[in-house]
């Protein structure tokens, strides 16, 4: 850097998910759009660890662009997208992709984009919301159990209170079992073994 002025890097990230897939492409496009220095992973869509995309982000700074192939590179689902978009742009970072199409804040039209973004971002999670609380509602009315999986079966937690009745501490309990002292407390609470032990 020169009198103290910012740099202007067109920095690139390039990202394939599977084995099958070339990173050539991509790299080839990323220095046709004059990226001086690229970034680029080769990882399943389900991994979280990105080690280029995690460099790529340290090495980034306010008033580079970031150059991708298509903006679905910059995350595994649109929400990531999203969210990552306006982190970057939020720093003053701006993102071009192939098409040539820039997401910042410097026009009105960048900006509108990033707001329509986020509004979708935020519709995606509360309908996510609403679905799972749709389905926990749906379990609970056909009678199942939802969240946390029980640790023991109805006849472990007779054998809990079988133990208990023998004399047995709810650490000697718990330590037969499997299974902490605070659980053997809450099954020995529970009314349903309660009565399944009578």
């Amino acid at each position: 850097m020169t009198n103290g002025a910012p740099r202007a890097h067109i920095v690139g990230y390039a990202r394939v998910s599977t084995s099958h897939q070339n990173l050539d492409r991509q790299l080839d496009k990323l220095a046709e759009m004059g990226a001086v220095k690229i970034f680029s992973d080769k990882v399943s869509g389900r991994t979280m660890d990105r080690p280029a995309w995690k460099s790529c982000r340290e090495y980034l700074r306010p008033g580079d662009t970031l150059a991708v192939d298509a903006l679905d590179r910059l995350g595994r689902s649109t929400l990531e997208v999203i969210g990552t978009v306006k982190e970057l742009v939020g720093l003053g970072i701006k993102i071009i992709d192939k098409s040539g199409r820039r997401l910042d804040t410097s026009d009105p039209i960048g900006e509108a984009l990033v707001a329509i973004m986020a509004v979708m971002a935020q519709m995606e999670v509360d309908l996510k919301a609403e679905r799972a609380a749709a389905a926990r509602e749906a379990a609970a009315a056909r009678g199942q159990h939802t969240g946390r999986p029980r640790k023991l079966t109805t006849s472990d937690a007779v054998r809990a209170h079988e133990l208990k009745a023998q004399g047995l501490s709810a650490g000697e309990v718990g330590k037969a079992l499997g299974i902490s002292r605070a659980s053997v407390y809450r099954y020995l609470s529970a009314p349903e073994t309660e009565a399944a032990a009578t």
